[in-house]
């Protein structure tokens, strides 16, 4: 019943507050963030010391971090004397044998993340706050319980023990990876008499040729982990001939999820968001693209995250009709990456996920800054890679090329693979960076 409490509190929790109640709540919440922090972490402790906040104005007080500072004081940060060696470990090995189900030390999940600049990020978070984490994801999805019992198909590259454990007499939650066939994910939709789909925006692009095939129409398709364009949303809503809506959510938090209209509203009860100008100062007006993107996780001590700079950037949009004083997302500006195919040995076409090439790649060395993924129209890839340190990179170039020579052939491709090493550079305007080129 633990789980049902979670989804109703989540669907109503702030809902009719109005902003200055949103304000005070965030306050609060941030006060004791930060008196927690300083007590349990090491590394706030030193850096924030005897910092207060007597308003929201204050957090302007707090130096901004960023993932490279994170990890490199990974230690420090977490409240839980985990260390980045043995963690990091953790991940990579569970990578590796693609093994994504159970809990360090039978109390965390942790996330292992690439971002758009620097090399892998780790994320924790405890048991207590990944077993309620599906239930924002749900609540707070725009879904309206008149879809009840909820029949799920959740797809993504990995899974995660807390997607796992979320099934129960009202809620069915199948997971398949994007890697899944297009045929065999029609199968299952029609099988398991599927009414919600979930899926990053690519993948639904894929399914678009086959959506007559579903026997039930789908109710709703929630799409994250990518950039939905209007455009495109239209198309799948005229074709699927269902509601599409999408949510917003990153390794550092659950940044935003769809209301009943279909808009996007920042979850301003879960995570701080600041939204800065190139002085830093605040931006609060719609329509107007911010250089800064400041988060603080309000819910996640394990890892406290205090003003910590996201490399996506988000747009506000008016406020909604629904009512909620949430702020209402226009935008969330990220990358367009292209998507990898390749014909295989049989003469069929293999697409390659971005995500999943991208932890090919980062989880065969540590020497690895930045890279960027170049196909040609021989279909042959190229790969830039700005190591941290100049020396071994031939046996780095080595690894790499076995290493995804090898993946690849698991899902019968030859391929013809390039390593060159060389200085990358994020553009000003992050949002622009492409990982992932295919020339046409």
């Amino acid at each position: 019943m633990s789980g049902l409490f979670d989804y109703i509190k989540l669907v109503i929790h702030r809902k009719g507050d109005s902003l200055q109640d949103i304000q005070k709540y965030q306050l609060k919440q941030l006060q004791s963030l930060l008196e927690y922090s300083q007590k349990h972490s090491p590394f706030y402790k030193h850096t924030l010391k005897d910092v207060t906040l007597s308003s929201l104005e204050d957090m302007k007080k707090l130096p901004i971090i960023n993932k490279s500072i994170m990890m490199e004081h990974f230690d420090d940060v977490n409240t839980v004397g985990l260390r980045k060696d043995d963690v990091m470990h953790y991940a990579v090995e569970k990578e590796l044998k693609q093994d994504y189900l159970g809990y360090y030390l039978n109390e965390y999940v942790i996330g292992l993340s690439s971002g758009t600049s620097g090399n892998k990020g780790i994320y924790i978070t405890p048991k207590s706050l990944t077993r309620k984490l599906p239930y924002v994801f749900l609540a707070r999805s725009g879904i309206p319980l008149k879809y009840l019992p909820f029949k799920i198909l959740f797809m993504l590259r990995v899974f995660s023990q807390g997607f796992n454990d979320i099934n129960s007499p009202i809620i069915s939650l199948k997971y398949l990876s994007t890697m899944t066939p297009t045929t065999e994910v029609i199968e299952h939709i029609n099988k398991l008499k599927i009414n919600i789909l979930m899926a990053p925006p690519s993948l639904c692009r894929y399914l678009l040729p086959h959506a007559h095939w579903i026997k039930k129409p789908l109710k709703m398709i929630v799409t994250y982990a990518e950039v939905l364009e209007k455009e495109e949303k239209e198309r799948l809503q005229d074709i699927f001939e269902c509601k599409v809506i999408e949510i917003y959510q990153a390794s550092e938090g659950q940044f935003a999820s769809a209301c009943h209209l279909g808009n996007l509203h920042i979850n301003e009860d879960l995570v701080y968001v600041e939204l800065l100008d190139e002085n830093y100062q605040d931006i609060t007006k719609p329509h107007v693209v911010a250089k800064h993107m400041i988060a603080t996780n309000l819910v996640n001590l394990a890892q406290p995250l205090i003003r910590y700079e996201m490399n996506d950037l988000i747009v506000l949009d008016d406020p909604c009709p629904c009512g909620s004083h949430f702020r209402t997302i226009k935008n969330v500006l990220g990358r367009h990456d292209d998507v990898l195919s390749f014909i295989r040995k049989d003469g069929l076409v293999q697409t390659i996920f971005p995500d999943l090439m991208s932890r090919w790649i980062i989880t065969t060395s540590e020497n690895i800054r930045e890279y960027q993924v170049t196909q040609n129209k021989d279909q042959s890839i190229k790969i830039t890679i700005d190591p941290l340190l100049y020396h071994d990179l031939e046996d780095l170039r080595h690894q790499l090329i076995q290493r995804l020579t090898q993946e690849c052939e698991a899902y019968d491709i030859t391929l013809n693979v390039e390593v060159v090493f060389e200085s990358i550079s994020l553009p000003i305007d992050k949002s622009k960076y492409k990982r992932f080129i295919v020339k046409n």
